[in-house]
């Protein structure tokens, strides 16, 4: 299938390892030139470097997306150096694990600046851009835990779950100008993040990582966890002109993990 991707422009942010630059390689093979962000700078231009043999244009800029003004620099910068903006994917590092009691409002703060208040600047940032395009399309990235709390992740169980109301409210709000929005919900994949996650878990119950990997494996009708490039194919559609008629969903990149109705 030919999504129409080629020479589209794109917005991606975390998008240096993990499922950012999963979503990145995947936009790339398809013929998209590329804005990648990141705090790590380091990181980030690796990932430019790797992005670019696929002959596409790459742009990679630093910045973290905490900050308030960084929005409108990553937009600023993307429309200079690649003309346009048609395409994108807002994506940010996940809260600490830990259980209610040991947060503050200082860790409650800062975990709503990173995983709801970055979408927000980065989406009205980029609104003036895509009204322009010609299939402007925008992908949140939030949790299966917006569906199923996942315990010792109180941060991120409460708070993407407001991004999920953002992405459908959207969806509605702004679908008669044609602009698509919708939201992956990823569950456990081979990421640094989750082996983090897995780590912590395995600390607090005497157990191994090896043994947190088997037992996460097992929640999954498949086996096992996804991978980061079954992700970044999900968002390649999702962002293309091939999902035309696809706007406030809510999609489950879960392997079936998710064992509710709805």
């Amino acid at each position: 299938m030919d999504l129409g991707l080629k020479e589209k422009v794109a917005l991606l942010t975390g998008a240096s390892r993990g499922l950012g630059f999963a979503a990145a390689e995947a936009l790339a093979k398809e013929g998209v030139d590329i804005a990648i962000n990141s705090r790590d700078e380091k990181t980030l231009f690796r990932a430019g470097d790797k992005l670019a043999k696929y002959g596409t244009r790459v742009v990679s800029l630093p910045g973290d997306v905490t900050d308030p003004n960084q929005a409108e620099m990553l937009v600023g910068a993307t429309i200079a150096t690649l003309g346009k903006l048609d395409l994108l994917f807002t994506n940010a590092g996940g809260p600490p694990p830990g259980a209610f009691e040991s947060f503050t409002d200082e860790d409650w703060q800062h975990a709503i600046d990173l995983s709801f208040m970055s979408h927000v600047r980065l989406i009205r940032a980029a609104l003036p851009l895509l009204r322009k395009s010609e299939s402007p399309a925008v992908l949140t990235v939030t949790s299966i835990s917006v569906k199923q709390p996942i315990p010792n992740l109180v941060l991120s169980n409460s708070i993407r779950a407001a991004t999920i109301g953002l992405t459908k409210t959207l969806a509605l709000e702004l679908g008669e100008e044609g602009i698509r929005f919708n939201s992956i919900l990823p569950s456990w994949t081979d990421t640094e993040r989750v082996n983090s996650l897995l780590s912590d878990r395995a600390k607090r119950k005497g157990t191994s990582l090896k043994d947190e990997i088997r037992v996460q494996n097992e929640q999954s009708p498949l086996g096992r966890m996804a991978k980061p490039e079954e992700f970044g194919k999900a968002a390649a559609f999702l962002l293309s002109p091939a999902a035309s008629y696809i706007t406030g969903v809510m999609l489950s990149v879960d392997g079936g993990t998710y064992k509710g109705l709805l």
